[in-house]
């Protein structure tokens, strides 16, 4: 194969004829991460809410929490981004519906995709924490009960901090998950990293120069969630 490799093609002027190539690469990038922390945090937030769910012994929370779960791992993540991109300003209420076409690029595309992110990692989060309050053994749960603790603090004091060092590990790669599945929102308009690489390869033929450097920034990007929670893991330690 005879591919003309040309690395100054980052320097050149890109679609939109105020950036090169490279400031749109990372400003992608800035989207993708602005995307992937806040749909992290609303994730981290949900997997918590319907993880604990999931384990208490009210009937209706756990009928709730599986509700959620399984109809939101249940369908695939394009599908959902489509749904909220296309079919939910129609069904909300007008004047919201409208509102929310009538939003600028990116805001348009980038709170469909945060909803849709948020929703779908959180209940691979409620599994996560789900797993990790089942995991610590009942006699302490017992133990707390038989002390004085109210069920409240059961899970604040006992559960919960036993939980969370048990989950840190599946919750790391879950936040790495949310980082790469921000790539979905190019499909309705988001020009996040792969989003902007893909406007770069289509606009410049440059197609391995491209995704060469969003492949490198996601490994940098990945790399540093790991050793961050590594380091913080550490700390607590």
């Amino acid at each position: 194969m005879n591919y003309d490799w040309s690395w100054s093609i980052f320097g050149q002027r890109s679609l939109d004829g105020v950036h090169t190539f490279l400031e749109s690469i990372l400003i992608g990038t800035g989207w993708t991460l602005a995307l992937a922390l806040c749909a992290w945090i609303f994730a981290l937030g949900l997997g918590l809410l319907f993880g604990i769910g999931r384990t208490v012994p009210n009937k209706a929370l756990r009928l709730l929490s599986g509700i959620y779960v399984e109809f939101f791992r249940g369908i695939p993540l394009l599908v959902q981004m489509f749904l909220w991109y296309f079919v939910m300003p129609e069904v909300i209420p007008s004047q919201l519906g409208n509102a929310v076409k009538g939003l600028p690029a990116p805001w348009a595309q980038f709170l469909p995709a945060l909803a849709c992110l948020s929703l779908y990692q959180g209940a691979h989060v409620t599994e996560i924490v789900r797993s990790g309050v089942q995991s610590v053994a009942r006699g302490q749960k017992n133990a707390a009960v038989a002390m004085g603790f109210s069920f409240a603090q059961v899970y604040r004091y006992v559960i919960l901090p036993q939980a969370f060092r048990l989950v840190v590990p599946p919750l790391t790669s879950q936040m790495m998950s949310t980082v790469k599945s921000s790539s979905v929102a190019m499909t309705i308009g988001l020009l996040e990293l792969t989003g902007a690489a893909r406007s770069m390869q289509e606009f410049s033929f440059h197609v391995f120069e491209a995704f060469s450097a969003a492949t490198l920034i996601y490994l940098v990007l990945n790399v540093t969630v790991v050793q961050s929670v590594r380091r913080l893991d550490r700390l607590h330690h």
